[in-house]
């Protein structure tokens, strides 16, 4: 009884605490005004302490929403010295990507503050570079403002600012190199003169790793020992007759120096025990050398220093070399390659442009045809538009065509988004404006992520006449494309002939989701568009 008294004695004490306590993500308690400091100092001695106070009614009505966002105090909210740490929780918009800490004001003397982390921003980044910091230490901020550009694995991107308030301090200058997700990079504040007191501010999660780590060993004593001088090592004299003197022959001697052959491993043979010629000559012939030449004494000349450069790796470099390695080593490419005749094609090309011009819109690419054509291939042969996983193939219904883009940054691929229900203007359009932010490196995730089948040539800009390309996981097929060649045709007769122009592609596969019969079926297809383009535009 004095058990179950003593319970309900504590509920009813506690008959507040539902109010303030929900099952939802962790998120920060905040007081603005002074008589809040023993409300805090009440929920640090119940978290240590247990429950030993009530909360009282005027507690949950001190906890002020953070701009339009409802908050709420978690159970899971954790002490960190006197200071009290949770993570923001929005119901309306769930925002992963940017992550953040707050801090309270404490013995310490340091105020309300927040601490901004190294956002993710796309699905395989695991760290980042700050190419450069759009705010300055004392900047007001305010929300939707950009506070830096991030460079991720793919792009660089910019990275918004939450709340309305001042950049403190700035942790990761521009240039800063291989943050890792989650690192604090900037501290800001809500009133502007707590900015001077960051100054010499570290993160608190550098305090935590601090407290976390084991104290060092304690350092043992060693008593030091008297040095004693060291024994002097005596030779063991050679089992010849006159002490360890070897007696050998002017000649022997100059073979053995030439040969590196120690006089003490030969058994003489001449007078009295002597090492002679022969001896050295049947010593080298038992360890199946030749007798030995007189050897030049002049030593090799020391090789030339090279003249060279080390170029630091990108951000996209290291990706772009992780994940084609991680292709090469895990995928099982083949290879098919087929001869596509491009001359109605190039006729119709032709004819819309002239209707372009005449409209006032841009020119059609012989590359705008390709991904029209692989497209609509992938339509007809959906066992290419597909992906691998341990335990199933993916086949997906939308047709996302990822086109290569070389930049001095290095490789992108940013995506045309259901390519096979758009026309050619809308796709070269979509190309060229694709390309451009990839030259500028202003690519934003969604202009890169979801592909599943990618077109790379190096024919109309480079002159490749046939390369075989990397698939680009997670996808299964990738199609390069070659530059169109005149070639002479034989006709029906002995003296007849023609010249036409053909364009070699080769599709990359994975064995594991194309058999070889399922990609011939879709090359014959894009033939099929390539060589009869009215059909594309049926």
């Amino acid at each position: 009884m004095a058990y179950a008294s003593h319970i309900i004695n504590h509920s009813k004490k506690l008959k507040n605490v539902s109010n303030l306590l929900q099952h939802e993500h962790a998120v920060l308690v905040r007081w603005f005004s002074n008589e809040a400091v023993s409300k805090r100092d009440d929920l640090l001695k119940i978290h240590r302490h247990g429950c030993e106070r009530n909360f009282s009614s005027t507690t949950n009505n001190n906890v002020p929403s953070l701009g339009a966002f409802k908050k709420n105090v978690s159970s899971t909210t954790r002490t960190a010295g006197n200071l009290v740490y949770g993570s923001l929780s929005n119901k309306g918009f769930v925002c992963s990507q940017i992550l953040s800490r707050r801090g309270y004001s404490s013995d310490s003397g340091l105020p309300p503050h927040q601490e901004i982390g190294m956002p993710s921003l796309s699905p395989t980044m695991t760290e980042g570079n700050i190419a450069r910091w759009l705010k300055k230490e004392g900047d007001k901020i305010a929300p939707g403002e950009v506070l830096c550009e991030v460079e991720t694995d793919k792009a660089t991107v910019e990275m918004e600012c939450m709340e309305e308030g001042y950049l403190a301090r700035i942790l990761k200058e521009d240039g800063a190199k291989e943050i890792k997700v989650g690192e604090v990079i900037a501290i800001t504040v809500e009133d502007e003169d707590d900015i001077g007191k960051f100054k010499d501010y570290s993160p608190s999660s550098d305090a935590a790793a601090e407290e976390s780590s084991p104290p060092p060993p304690p350092k043992q004593e060693v008593a030091e020992k008297p040095v004693s001088s060291p024994e002097p090592k005596i030779s063991k004299p050679s089992p010849s007759s006159s002490g360890d003197r070897i007696f050998a022959s002017p000649l022997a001697r100059k073979l053995a120096e030439d040969n590196n052959v120690p006089l003490s491993s030969i058994k003489g043979t001449g007078p009295d025990g002597h090492v002679v010629k022969a001896d050295i000559e049947e010593y080298l012939a038992s360890r199946g050398k030749e007798a030995p030449a007189k050897t030049s004494k002049t030593k090799d000349a020391a090789p030339a220093s090279l003249d060279y450069v080390d170029i630091p790796h990108s951000q996209i470099r290291k990706v772009t070399a992780s994940r084609l390695l991680f292709s090469k080593q895990t995928i099982p490419h083949y290879y098919l390659s087929v001869d596509s005749c491009v001359d109605k094609l190039m006729d119709l090309r032709s004819q819309l442009n002239s209707i372009q011009e005449a409209a006032g819109g841009k020119r059609i690419s012989v590359n705008d045809l390709v991904i029209k054509a692989a497209a609509l291939a992938l339509r007809k042969v959906p066992q290419c538009n597909s992906s691998w996983t341990d335990d199933y193939i993916r086949q997906y219904n939308n047709v996302n065509i990822n086109v290569a883009v070389q930049t001095d940054n290095g490789l992108y691929v940013p995506v045309v988004r259901d390519a096979d229900k758009k026309g050619l203007s809308a796709i070269g359009e979509e190309v060229k404006k694709l390309a451009q932010k990839a030259k500028d490196n202003s690519l934003k995730p969604e202009d890169y992520e979801g592909g599943t089948f990618t077109v790379s040539n190096l024919g109309g800009p480079f002159g490749i006449k046939q390369f075989c390309a990397i698939v680009n996981p997670p996808q299964s097929g990738i199609l390069a494309v070659g530059s169109a060649e005149k070639r002479v045709v034989p006709g029906s007769g002995s003296d007849q002939y023609k010249f036409a122009s053909f364009m070699t592609v080769t599709l990359s596969c994975d064995h594991r989701v194309i058999d070889g019969a399922v990609g011939a079926e879709w090359l014959k297809a894009f033939k099929g568009y390539i060589e009869n383009p009215e059909s594309m535009l049926l």
